[in-house]
Order: structure tokens, then sequence, then C-alpha cells
């Protein structure tokens, strides 16, 4: 399988990516969506300009895209499809990753371009029970921060906080469970973005703050990211050390009973 990766920034896409190159798929470019208003329906807005230090962590720098659309409901998939359809005459990929989990709105509309292209998707996580998902995220080393709260039950202080253990998931599903939100939050009640993960050679360091937008709507404020070795996030005056991958790969070893 010969891919194009589309990675949003956030833990679905990256997840995706991972698997399929776990799988041993070959990864011919990667593109983010842009979408010129926050309010898109089909696409994650917060952090993707960041996506360019996730691309060059995986080694891929030199082949990712940026495709801007216009947010308007329709016509961003469309402009997504002539965006993709330019980079498959380029580097003529069978595939596109996608990060779905529960959407059907998206999955369909990704799926009608992928039968256009003439290539397949694959989506590994699509209809898996969310709880459990969140879990294996963790426990397979992707890392996240929660960049953007658009919903009453997430606390405020778990942006930027990188989501690195089964305790932090818990706490999530057990605010689900109590509040009403999805638990890998598809319908939008927040966003996040991968700081470390198996696929990436580096991580991302970030220092930021929490800003709050409106009633129960908060975002991290990103003023500075970078690679580096080890991952350390910074919001307001705390600092968040993220693990090695090694001690990933311990914890993981030791939950499977290996």
């Amino acid at each position: 399988m010969r891919i194009c990766g589309l990675i949003s920034g956030g833990k679905d896409s990256a997840y995706a990516l991972y698997r399929a190159i776990k799988d041993g798929a070959e990864v011919a470019c990667l593109a983010s969506i842009m979408p010129s208003r926050p309010d898109s329906w089909m696409f994650h807005r917060p952090l993707v300009e960041l996506t360019r230090l996730q691309a060059e962590a995986m080694g891929f720098g030199d082949r990712h895209f940026l495709i801007p659309v216009s947010g308007v409901k329709e016509a961003e998939v469309e402009e997504l499809r002539e965006g993709l359809r330019g980079l498959k005459a380029r580097y003529d990929f069978d595939a596109i990753t996608v990060g779905g989990v529960a959407s059907r709105y998206q999955y369909d509309r990704f799926s009608a371009i992928a039968r256009d292209l003439g290539v397949k998707v694959f989506d590994p996580q699509w209809g898996e029970e969310p709880e459990e998902y969140l879990r294996r995220l963790v426990r397979e080393g992707i890392v996240f921060i929660i960049s953007q709260i658009t919903t009453a039950g997430l606390p405020e202080r778990l942006l930027g906080v990188p989501m690195q253990d089964e305790a932090q998931v818990e706490e999530i599903l057990s605010l689900s469970r109590k509040c009403g939100f999805h638990p890998a939050f598809e319908g939008g009640e927040a966003e996040t973005f991968v700081v470390a993960a198996p696929h990436f050679s580096r991580g991302i360091c970030l220092r930021g703050s929490r800003v709050k937008m409106a009633e129960y709507q908060y975002a991290l404020s990103v003023s500075e990211a970078r690679l580096c070795g080890d991952v350390v996030i910074v919001v307001d005056s705390e600092s968040y050390l993220v693990r090695r991958r090694s001690e990933f790969l311990a914890t993981a070893s030791r939950t499977s009973g290996t």
C-alpha cells in the first residue's frame, strides 16, 4: 500500500498513519487540510499549522503539503478533492489514511473522494468502541495534548497536559460518562495535538497559555513550538515532561503480560 496520510495534528489521524506504517505501508506524501474558518464541518483547525513539525519528526518534511479549503460546508469537500487529485498525479498513491472513529458525515465524504480518485480509505479505528480505543492510544505511545475544549465537563486544567498514562484516560472517560460528551471527542467536544508517537524520531516541545474564549470554551494559545529530544510542555507556569519511548514500550509490555 502506497499512502497519502491525511494528518490534522490530532490523535486520530496520527494513529491511522502509525497503523499504516506499522502494517508496512509506503508513505508517498502527507497532506494537512487548512480551513480558512474555525467552524469547518469537516476538518480540524486548531494547530494545523504545526503539522509541519510532525511531518519532520517522521522524516517526511519534504513531502508534506497544506491544502487550503474555505471551511464552507460541501465546498470544502470539493476543494480537498481537487487538492488530493493534484497530489495523486504527482505521487501516485493508492490509499489515503483517515482518522475517523464514528462520524458518518466525515467517513462518507472521505470515501466519496477516494472513489473518485480511484484509491482506498485506510481508517483502522473506524467503528471501534471509543473507550477502549482511547486506552489503546496511550498504551501504544501516542501522546497527545488537548488543544481546545468546547463542551461542559472537560476542565480547563486539562489543556496542554500530555495524555500519556491510563489514569489520565480514565479521568476523561469518567467525565464523559458523567457529562455525556463523546469519550474520543468525535463530536468536536475537544481537539488534540500529538507531541510524541512511536513513528516520530523526535518529539515536539510546546510553550503556551490557557485562554478562555466563552463559557465552556477554552483554547491553548501556543507561543513556541519546536522539535526536541526530551519533550517538555510548558503551559502558563506549569511544566510537563513526556516519558521516553522506551518507557512506553516497557509499560505496554507489562500491560500485555509479555
